[in-house]
């Protein structure tokens, strides 16, 4: 009996183990997803385009992964498999694993204050790298586009007045509020974040550092991220990458900072990433802030038809990479949404609608 009991004791850890795949050289491919609801998820994904007058659900690449296996790839031309795609906003999700890398090597602490690393924060020395991490600064940063371009902190820093050391730029920003109490999203505190990993590092380590700490030991072999003049990664907007490789970083948060048998990322720092910013009020933006990652959390959810322990890292125009632990699924979607059309909900819900068995 004893005898019995071992040997499926043994059956099972060897499934287990098989079950956890990882990419290595490339994903291995799973079962294609079928059916009408597959269907339903194409449509919704991929109407008809049209070009030229850019409206509508635009989807450049649609990725779904299960069990670090491809179960779903679609892309709409020209954007290929092979494409590094803009992930804007998704930068600072980046950016935010990337530090985990030094918070692990115990670079920081989460209570020192930035301007330990980044001398232009001493006229706002009590922000902390927590502080940062929330958007949550307390600076005066006006986070619009399109809709008050000349009134807009992040134009200015990206494209005019600012594009030569945008993270000062941001640090010369007046103080609206204390430090961490207040939610207020920030591509100039991603940006001051940047500046504070090339403090800690020096200037040369730090230009390698994203490929050393985080792309090479994922196999992402192909990423491209922009830097400003003064050769500061642009933290909040300018990280390019396959959604392949993207996915990569989605599966590694999904497995709690762990890849194969490396613990990349202490499961303390995704577990501050995935803690809700206590000061948000409900309503302030689309999902609630973690540490530079957005979470599925409060009621109402953000994304209804989703589990709640969702989170995402997502960009301007529709940018997204979703990470669904209890149901062992990353979603990379990129587009070139310009009219509002297009929902995360909905593309979550077609997706579990097609993953069912």
């Amino acid at each position: 009996m004893v005898r019995g009991l071992l040997c499926v004791a043994l059956l099972f850890v060897t499934v287990t183990a098989r079950a956890e795949t990882w990419p290595v050289k490339d994903w291995a491919m799973g079962t294609p997803l079928n059916g009408p609801a597959v269907d339903a998820l194409d449509a919704y994904a991929f109407p008809p385009r049209d070009d030229t007058s850019r409206e509508g659900i635009r989807t450049d690449a649609l990725l779904v992964i299960r069990d670090g296996e491809i179960i779903y790839e679609r892309y709409a031309a020209p954007t290929t498999a092979s494409t590094p795609h803009l992930t804007w906003s998704v930068s600072k999700s980046l950016m935010a694993t990337v530090l985990g890398v030094a918070y692990g090597e115990n670079r920081f602490k989460l209570s020192d204050p930035v301007a330990r690393f980044y001398s232009p924060m001493n006229q706002h020395p009590k922000v902390t790298m927590a502080d940062l991490l929330h958007w949550a600064s307390g600076l005066d940063w006006q986070e619009d586009y399109e809709y008050a371009p000349l009134k807009s902190s992040v134009v200015a820093m990206l494209y005019t007045r600012g594009r030569g050391d945008m993270a000062e730029f941001a640090a010369s920003t007046d103080a609206a509020a204390a430090p961490g109490q207040a939610f207020r999203y920030s591509s100039g505190d991603s940006n001051i974040l940047s500046a504070a990993l090339k403090g800690m590092l020096g200037h040369k380590a730090y230009m390698s550092y994203p490929w050393d700490a985080l792309f090479k030991p994922l196999g992402i072999r192909n990423a491209t991220w922009e830097t400003d003049a003064d050769e500061t990664f642009v933290a909040s907007s300018y990280a390019y990458l396959t959604a392949r490789n993207l996915a990569r970083v989605g599966l590694l948060m999904a497995r709690e900072g762990r890849w194969g048998e490396q613990q990349l990322l202490p499961k303390e720092w995704v577990a501050f990433n995935r803690q809700p910013f206590d000061k948000y009020k409900s309503g302030q933006d689309e999902a609630v802030p973690g540490g530079q990652w957005w979470l599925n959390t409060g009621a109402p959810k953000p994304w209804p038809d989703a589990p709640a322990d969702t989170f995402a890292a997502l960009g301007h125009w529709g940018q997204a990479l979703f990470v669904l632990p209890d149901e062992h699924l990353v979603i990379v979607r990129y587009g070139d949404d310009r009219d509002g059309s297009y929902r995360h909900n909905e593309l979550l819900k077609r997706v579990l609608a097609a993953v069912q068995p």
